[in-house]
């Protein structure tokens, strides 16, 4: 699994590649703990682009879920956006829609979260 980090403003927009499953979400979550140390109040708000994750197995749900509950309880912003079809199959099928904010795009969750954001991604 590769994840790449873009910066917009105070929103960050971390790029996920490949199947999050048993053999990477470890590592995932890792690579995640920096970003949502942050993910709080008055600090960054975190997405993740599912642009190019083709599958996820109940331990990346898991990953999704501890990120959710961080970034709530720290009331920060955290959403899911271009969520492959495969994808959205499984997190609708866990009820994962219920717990997770899911976007069509990254700019509508820049919209959403941060007008600063908004403005640094439409002038790049």
């Amino acid at each position: 699994m590769i994840l790449t980090d873009t910066r917009y403003a105070d929103v960050v927009v971390l790029a996920l590649k490949g199947r999050l499953d048993q053999t990477t979400a470890e590592d995932v979550r890792t690579e995640l703990a920096p970003f949502l140390a942050r993910c709080a109040a008055g600090q960054d708000h975190v997405v993740l682009d599912m642009t190019a994750v083709d599958y996820v197995s109940s331990a990346g749900l898991r990953v999704f879920m501890l990120a959710a509950k961080q970034a709530k309880a720290q009331q920060g912003y955290l959403a899911l956006v271009e969520v492959q079809p495969l994808v959205q199959e499984i997190l609708e099928i866990s009820k994962f829609t219920l717990i997770l904010k899911i976007l069509p795009s990254v700019r509508d969750a820049l919209v959403e979260a941060s007008p600063t954001g908004l403005a640094a991604f439409e002038t790049r």
